[in-house]
């Protein structure tokens, strides 16, 4: 993740390929926290938001991120350049697929 003066500019990559962000984060910031930014930045026009910060998963350097870690954590010395920003991929559980089941229409 760039870290630009003890922040961490990171960008949010969408399925759709549209992205929210970049912004700036403290290395101390939870996942969980991040995931609280996107449901607030979410934007209003796109179908099938995350309802919560479980349906949401960031993905960075092919790793899902797990909630109870920190930006700084996950620093990756590999893919991250100093003054860059970081992409992370978000990946948002579909609605009916609560209770792990995801049910698929089939037309013949």
């Amino acid at each position: 993740m760039a870290v630009s003066q003890d922040q961490f500019e990171i960008k949010f990559r969408l399925s759709d390929g549209s992205d929210i962000g970049p912004k700036s984060f403290p290395p101390a910031t939870s996942i969980a926290t991040l995931k609280q930014s996107i449901l607030a930045q979410w934007p209003k026009d796109k179908e099938y938001g995350p309802r919560t910060v479980k349906d949401v998963k960031l993905i960075s350097a092919g790793k899902i991120l797990e909630n109870n870690r920190t930006v700084g954590e996950c620093q990756s010395p590999l893919c991250d350049l100093p003054g860059g920003v970081t992409t992370m991929h978000v990946v948002v559980q579909p609605p009916n697929a609560e209770n792990g089941l995801l049910f698929i229409s089939v037309m013949c």
